[in-house]
């Protein structure tokens, strides 16, 4: 038996030690091809998700790393990043839009021309790379402007002026980018600053013809068949010729990390996480000793600050929302109506001008914003319910409460004495005079001296003897 428990031992480590000794020959070798998938909008997450799997494949000497692309666009600062990472790697970097049906719009378009070798998969377009950052219409779009008599402006000016400085500011930078980019590749710069200026896009062929993109494939074995042998130039002005065509592919997946930046990243989620470690607090605070309120509020509010930092917002939304939250926590304690109102406005504006980008994936919804606002004035209005139940219901306790209340005589003397009422024996005075054992009506309190009377069906006509 133990021969056989030996065996199997030896088998395992024999067949790891194989396995380790193939993939450490594929690395050497420079047969190891690594893929990178970007699916999605662009966020903080992407650029750390890319940035670790480009470091990733230097460390084991990757022949090649491609990089698919499947994206409406997203942040600008993660795009940044991303081409950043891309220019310095030392491992060539293949971008390719895929699968069919796939698009590389609008920020996907600038990393698509910083790649080394750019390619497409049949059905598949990119383009569109406007840059969105500020909100409003995209600049640019010729005859979209119309002219003083009401018409469309087709004079022949195609390239419309932008509407105000910043977003001239922002396009000029953007169109100086990507022909930076295509310049660099040796690829097409004027399609490059159409594409930004007008919006323009591209179907996998038309870049072909327009030397957008180098290659067309059907999928990555084909991909790689296609770019071995051909000779890129990467970081450090060095030289490579790819040797592909019998490459190992091999996927880099996210990291839980990434994954969980993805999450909380998304505006909506951010938002939600902050919406619900503010009600935990406000909970807590209303019903001390309850603890969990406080845990799960202070938590989520943690992590909803941290995504928001990772988030291009805007500090006086946030402002107005704070504002907002602290004006309804006071009407929790302090009723009235106009801290309530005025807060869910200021709470509402604020959330509208929380996020100070238009990216695509990356906008707050009206639905998020609307159900919040909901909640808020439902908490209102159920206080203010709560106090008008309170002011037209009956008085519990103080004076007003101990009117009208019955009370047995405990002993009399001249206008004072003691009686019994509520398990409670009082010091009390009266008009008239009454016997020990006679049951009485509280007609008020003063400084803790009950006034006492007789009480009304003992007084009126053919009243109990």
């Amino acid at each position: 038996m133990r021969t056989v428990q030996a065996a199997v031992v030896a088998a395992i480590a024999i067949a790891a030690l194989i396995v380790s000794s193939l993939s450490t020959a594929a690395g050497e070798s420079g047969s190891l091809a690594l893929t990178i998938s970007i699916d999605g909008a662009i966020g903080p997450a992407t650029a750390g998700y890319v940035k670790d799997a480009l470091a990733r494949a230097a460390e084991r000497r990757a022949e090649v790393v491609i990089l698919r692309l499947n994206t409406p666009g997203g942040l600008a600062t993660s795009m940044r990043e991303i081409i950043a990472d891309v220019l310095a790697s030392p491992v060539p970097v293949v971008g390719y839009v895929a699968p069919s049906g796939a698009h590389a719009a609008s920020a996907g378009t600038y990393i698509l021309y910083a790649t080394h070798i750019a390619a497409m998969a049949p059905g598949t377009n990119l383009g569109a790379a406007t840059p969105v950052q500020l909100g409003g219409s995209m600049p640019g779009l010729p005859g979209a402007a119309p002219d003083k008599d009401g018409k469309d402006n087709k004079d022949g000016d195609h390239q419309a002026k932008p509407k105000d400085a910043m977003t001239e500011k922002v396009t000029n930078d953007a169109v100086a980018f990507i022909r930076s980019l295509a310049e660099l590749r040796g690829r097409d710069a004027d399609w490059a600053e159409k594409a930004v200026r007008e919006a323009a896009t591209l179907s996998a062929n038309g870049a072909l013809q327009a030397n957008v993109i180098d290659l067309i494939a059907s999928d990555q074995a084909d991909l790689l068949k296609q770019v071995d042998g051909r000779t890129v130039e990467i970081a450090g002005g060095g030289k490579r010729r790819l040797a592909t065509k019998d490459a190992v592919l091999e996927a880099i997946d996210p990291g839980w990390i990434s994954r969980f930046l993805a999450v909380i990243t998304d505006p909506n989620v951010a938002f939600i996480l902050l919406m619900v470690g503010i009600y935990g607090l406000i909970f807590e605070f209303l019903s001390p000793g309850v603890v969990a309120p406080g845990v799960v509020g202070t938590i989520c509010l943690l992590v909803g600050l941290y995504a928001l930092n990772m988030l291009p917002i805007s500090y006086a939304g946030l402002a107005l929302m704070l504002v907002g939250i602290a004006l309804l926590t006071v009407e929790a304690f302090n009723p009235t109506v106009v801290l309530g109102t005025g807060g869910i406005i200021a709470f509402v504006l604020g959330a509208v001008m929380l996020f100070n980008v238009q990216a695509p994936g990356y906008r707050l919804s009206w639905w998020v914003i609307g159900i919040t606002a909901a909640m808020f004035a439902g908490l209102v209005l159920a206080i203010l319910g709560s106090l008008l139940r309170a002011r037209k219901g009956l008085a519990r306790v103080g004076a007003q409460a101990m009117r009208g209340l019955r009370a047995e005589v405990l002993d009399w003397s001249g206008n004072e004495g003691h009686v019994f009422t509520q398990g409670e024996r009082w010091q009390a005075r009266g008009a008239e005079t009454f016997r020990p054992g006679e049951v009485v009506e509280v007609a008020n309190i003063v400084d803790l001296t009950l006034v006492v009377r007789r009480r009304p069906a003992l007084t009126g006509e053919g009243g109990a003897s």
